[in-house]
């Protein structure tokens, strides 16, 4: 999975909301600093990355997210894993943990996620 800039994540995020979109439709829920010309560069960029795809309309295309959020996440989290914390979940989770991102309680709630599985 080829890694995606800020700005594309925060287009993948628009296009999974909304499942199927144009790109005026994206524009809408986007902050107001972006422009149409720059959000179609960005779709056409996640296409030719294999993240959406399109139905066309006469000159217009619809998209949509061909990457679902969770394998996007699962390949992210992996990657994080591995740039930061050694490829060790330990690691990670003790790092939020130690910045108190993360109560006892949750912790206690994913062991016992672990314990069930």
């Amino acid at each position: 999975m080829e890694n995606l800039t800020n700005k594309e994540e925060e287009v993948m995020q628009a296009l999974w909301k909304l499942e199927k979109a144009f790109v005026k439709e994206i524009l809408q829920i986007l902050p107001s600093t972006n422009h149409y010309n720059t959000i179609s560069t960005i779709v056409r960029n996640l296409e030719d990355k294999g993240y959406v795809a399109f139905n066309a309309f006469g000159k217009t295309h619809q998209y949509y997210p061909i990457i679902s959020k969770e394998e996007y996440s699962k390949g992210f989290m992996n990657l994080a894993s591995k740039r930061y914390f050694n490829n060790s979940y330990k690691n990670m989770v003790s790092f939020f943990a130690k910045e108190e991102k993360i109560s006892a309680q949750d912790l206690r709630e994913i062991l016992e996620l672990i314990e069930n599985k």
